[in-house]
């Protein structure tokens, strides 16, 4: 994983003292969505398809601070929207750093270049920017020419700064693994610590419903992109997400390993289906164990869903959750980098 030392071991930490206390369901990562307006109108995004009034709307920090603090979880991931877009987001950001909180704030990065004085390198801080592939591929998937470039920039400027910076890629079924595989090399020249990949969720709100993948069809372009990795690629994913994706591994969702909360509250039961809002975080575990969830459960929306939200803490739960697990995540490693036929 391309993360800190300090940031592993406060999460194995968290993790393992959980484990030994019996308690199997914790949050690893909350979703923070401070707003839901956007610079951007992505094909494939379902999360700002609000009234004008609720894209009007900013969280304060003072209740993102308590959100964080009721949750519990050492890592905090900030979505939305465009966070850069919220006027209190670098003190809201300071305010989990003095809470020892590690910080992803995801951003399309078309107004970083404007926005970075008023942040500050830290290693509990990192920007998470968004990019869909190669400039046409990335430049179509959000409807905007140019925009490619101006995230290039925007990166480039915050590695030299000093600040931590991965990005965040959402693979579509129109993907060419080749081209893939060629933006992989083209993000590590820029200096990223790590990538972060996902295929599409197919939200029901999404401007184009056609560009979704199928779970078969996943395992298949997955298998196709991460074969014979380069020596360069670094992921900030487990061996066991990875193995996931390539139909190596079974997991089946944890959905409150990755808790969200928006300006209009607790959304259960998950990242990426809305059933409405729970005013506390106790009241959302509770609502969590009423649903059948993951592509084994009875929800229609998850049975092609292998995404990161719902996966990711499922493999890091694994490898935390017993010596096994600790097994299974080294020899994942190791087959992750052998040479095979493609």
């Amino acid at each position: 994983m391309a993360v800190p030392i300090s940031q592993v071991i406060s999460v194995a930490k968290y993790a393992i003292s959980n484990t030994l206390k019996g308690k199997k369901k914790y949050p690893l990562v909350m979703m923070l969505e401070p707003l839901f307006q956007c610079n951007l109108a992505c094909s494939g995004c379902g999360k700002i398809q609000e009234p004008p009034e609720i894209l009007k709307m900013r969280m304060p920090k003072e209740k993102a601070w308590a959100a964080v603090e009721e949750c519990g979880a050492p890592v905090v991931s900030i979505a939305g929207g465009e966070p850069l877009l919220h006027p209190e987001m670098p003190e809201m950001i300071e305010g989990f750093i003095k809470r020892k909180k590690f910080v992803y704030m995801c951003s399309n990065a078309q107004v970083l270049m404007g926005k970075i004085d008023l942040y500050k390198p830290s290693k509990y801080f990192s920007l998470g920017i968004h990019l869909d592939g190669t400039k046409r591929m990335h430049d179509k998937s959000v409807n905007k020419e140019g925009a490619y470039d101006i995230a290039v920039k925007g990166i480039k400027e915050a590695v030299k700064r000093g600040f931590r910076v991965t990005t965040n890629t959402t693979i579509f079924n129109n993907a060419d693994p080749e081209e893939v595989r060629n933006f992989f090399d083209d993000v590590m020249a820029l200096g990223v610590e790590g990538m972060m990949i996902s295929p599409g969720f197919p939200y029901d709100k999404a401007p184009n419903q056609d560009i979704f993948l199928e779970r078969t069809k996943t395992v298949e372009l997955f298998r196709k992109i991460l074969c014979n990795p380069h020596k360069n690629w670094v992921f900030n994913h487990s061996p066991g997400f990875l193995a996931f994706l390539k139909g190596e591994q079974e997991y089946n969702c944890t959905p409150w390993g990755n808790p969200t909360y928006s300006i209009k509250g607790w959304q259960k039961p998950c990242y990426l289906i809305n059933d409405g809002y729970c005013e506390t975080f106790a009241e959302l575990m509770a609502e969590i164990e009423k649903y059948d969830l993951g592509h084994k459960g009875t929800r229609s929306e998850c049975k092609d869903c292998m995404l990161h939200s719902g996966y990711e803490p499922s493999a890091v739960c694994d490898i935390f959750g017993s010596i096994g697990g600790l097994f299974r995540a080294a020899k994942h490693a190791r087959n992750f980098t052998k040479k095979v036929e493609k």
